[in-house]
């Protein structure tokens, strides 16, 4: 088993930050950070995943108390973390995504979670946007079942049921603490000793599950993740796919987005449950054929477009299969 942080503490926390391009909104990520770091022993580690924006700069000349990690690629999400993990000192490790910024006395909560919590591995905080507004703040295993019911909207459409609600929890009351499969990686706060047992990320995510595969681990070596509602985070990229879902626009970016979202889906379901990649694959390609089907001999031009662009849909799960060998192997990263 690698070596991981330090058994010494020098910090009560690490705050680790990946950031790609991200120039500015890292610059208010940090602001928030140290304004949050007041009293207690913090030490903030940023990994640049080869940005071209000028980040770096931005790091080195405003933060230099900032210790600041360069990769000469994008290693993606989990693998970025990793290196920052290996050099950490923290009591607690904090991930916080470069566009999420903490609310007053949230950092100083979740050390106090955690504390409080020993079989606790890993914790996460409620997400919302700018306005206010709820973001899905934990979640539950993916099922093929519970994947097709939010592709379809049905989830969307009955929250407060416990069978279409099941996969964000809508059902549930998002202002009482709870012991959840995972959170989303906006943010979490991990044990050190938890990571010494089960592994950093996986790097075979590049991006999206790398997450939801740590926290699988995590509970199956008997530890707990759970949620804290007092615990606020604004998180600014919800609101930013929740747009590029609503519109559905394929530019070249929005199409390599969901190519790595798709290689991840066959990458986790193939490592956790084995031949069921193939219904995960078929469930996700019957669902576009129908919807490209139902949409082919509409009059209504928005339909017909709905339709092309459902059919990008179906080439793009049809070249991650390929890539990913059926989930068999990771694409040489970047990918």
């Amino acid at each position: 088993m690698q070596t991981i942080g330090s058994t010494s503490y020098e910090y009560d926390a690490s705050v680790i930050i990946v950031s790609f391009n991200t120039r500015e909104i890292l610059r208010e990520c940090l602001e928030s950070v140290l304004q949050e770091s007041d009293g207690l022993r913090i030490e903030i580690l940023i990994v640049d995943n080869n940005s071209s924006d000028g980040s770096r700069e931005m790091v080195q000349e405003q933060f230099p108390q900032v210790k600041l990690l360069v990769s000469d690629i994008n290693l993606g999400f989990g693998a970025a973390n990793n290196l920052a993990l290996k050099q950490a000192k923290g009591r607690y490790f904090v991930l916080l995504n470069s566009d999420a910024f903490f609310k007053e006395g949230a950092l100083r909560k979740a050390i106090q979670h955690m504390d409080e919590q020993p079989d606790c591995g890993l914790g996460g905080s409620r997400l919302v946007g700018r306005d206010g507004s709820w973001q899905p703040s934990s979640r539950s295993f993916h099922s093929v079942v519970h994947d097709l019911i939010v592709m379809t909207g049905l989830a969307a459409r009955f929250p407060k049921s416990k069978f279409f609600g099941h996969f964000d929890r809508t059902w549930a009351d998002d202002d009482q603490p709870a012991s959840v499969d995972w959170v989303p990686g906006a943010f979490s706060i991990v044990r050190p000793s938890v990571l010494e047992k089960v592994g950093l990320f996986d790097p075979s995510f590049f991006l999206y599950y790398e997450e939801v595969d740590l926290c699988r681990r995590i509970k199956e070596a008997g530890y707990s993740v759970w949620y804290w509602p007092d615990i606020v985070v604004v998180h600014i990229g919800g609101e930013s796919s929740r747009q590029l879902k609503k519109t559905l626009e394929f530019s070249s970016m929005a199409a390599q987005v969901v190519m790595w979202r798709m290689r991840s889906t066959l990458l986790y379901y193939r490592k956790h449950h084995g031949p069921q990649v193939y219904f995960a694959k078929w469930s996700e390609l019957a669902m576009y054929r129908l919807t490209v089907l139902r949409n082919r001999f509409s009059n209504v031009e928005g339909r017909r477009e709905r339709g092309e662009q459902y059919r990008t849909l179906i080439l793009l799960m049809n070249q991650a299969w390929k890539d990913t060998r059926g989930g068999r192997i990771s694409p040489p990263r970047p990918w």
